[in-house]
């Protein structure tokens, strides 16, 4: 009954999200557990599921242009109330506020997705990293800016972006737009990759993804990037061209860093986004780090730079064979 109702009333919503901004959306009263259960009770195959989850949030969830205003279309998120006794899940906490809400960014639709999946026996990913979005596209904006997700399903992993699948955003960003964009669920990776690059770039889902021409003005902004506000970095440039025994000096600065910088031609096991941190919490001082890497191991590809325990920049390492290459940070 409730699902009936809901879906009666999207024409009246679609209406209701075109008169302003600034409207506060209905609250769906119903938890992610009922809810995924009505969502996929008719259905046999987790195809269907998949489909009857995704479409539903398409139709029911509404963009938050006001957190999304806030975070100047950085990475934002959707900060769960944690008021009750019993701590939830993250994920858990954040889709109960989505729904109460009726609204969410990117960050609150992916995890709404793959909690209504996880009550559905469904196995899924929340995926983290860079979109075309049309805003700022200069080098600066290199970085973390949007949330997606993976399902497996039909012995294979899918990518899906039920944001984007949602509607889209005014010229002037005065209001958000209810239409249903059927070119972000189940894409092809080859599609998907286009206007989506994830910080570990396996959920490309390709097995040799092209460089983005984003990496020839500058190195990928993870999301810790953000989180430990740096305010410059070197080398400016995300492809270093270097050959066997060349030595490659990188620095970061930042008002709020803690710890010593490294860097490694080895992806660091990193859970991300598990839980948020105080952004009210005082600086601990305006530091720079620097830290010279020697490159010793001539198949590695990528370059990670991690400070205060998180992956903030990732450059691709091209390896010269003579030892006349060109750094290309000078």
């Amino acid at each position: 009954m409730f699902l009936l109702a809901a879906i009666a009333s999207s024409a009246q919503q679609n209406a209701d999200h075109k008169r302003s901004k600034r409207q506060t959306m209905p609250s769906i009263d119903i938890t992610p557990e009922a809810l995924a259960r009505q969502l996929v009770i008719p259905y046999q195959t987790d195809s269907q599921k998949v489909n009857a989850i995704f479409r539903w949030i398409t139709e029911n969830i509404s963009y938050n242009l006001r957190k999304a205003r806030s975070r100047n279309y950085e990475l934002s998120f959707d900060e769960p109330d944690d008021t009750s006794p019993v701590l939830k899940p993250l994920n858990q906490r954040v889709a109960e506020n989505v729904l109460r809400r009726g609204m969410a960014v990117c960050d609150g639709y992916a995890r709404l997705f793959k909690t209504l999946c996880d009550h559905a026996g469904i196995q899924s990913e929340i995926i983290t990293g860079y979109a075309r979005t049309g805003m700022g596209r200069n080098a600066a904006k290199f970085s973390s800016n949007h949330t997606w997700n993976a399902v497996f399903i039909d012995s294979n992993w899918h990518l899906l972006d039920v944001t984007w699948a949602s509607g889209h955003i005014t010229y002037r960003s005065e209001e958000f737009i209810r239409s249903y964009n059927n070119n972000y669920f189940l894409s092809a990776p080859a599609r998907f990759f286009q206007d989506h690059y994830p910080e570990d770039i396996k959920w490309t889902l390709m097995e040799n993804p092209p460089m983005l021409t984003e990496f020839n003005r500058a190195p990928f902004r993870y999301s810790g990037f953000i989180k430990s506000s740096i305010t410059s970095y070197w080398p400016e440039k995300g492809i270093i061209y270097a050959a066997a025994g060349d030595s490659i000096r990188f620095e970061v600065e930042s008002a709020n860093l803690k710890k010593n910088l490294l860097v490694s031609d080895t992806p660091p096991v990193e859970p991300l986004f598990d839980e948020y941190e105080d952004p009210d919490a005082p600086p601990s001082g305006y530091k720079k780090l620097s830290y010279t890497y020697t490159v010793t191991n001539t198949s590695s590809e990528w370059l990670y730079v991690i400070c205060d325990e998180k992956i903030i920049l990732r450059y691709k390492l091209e390896i010269k064979e003579d030892q006349t290459a060109r750094l290309s940070q000078n």
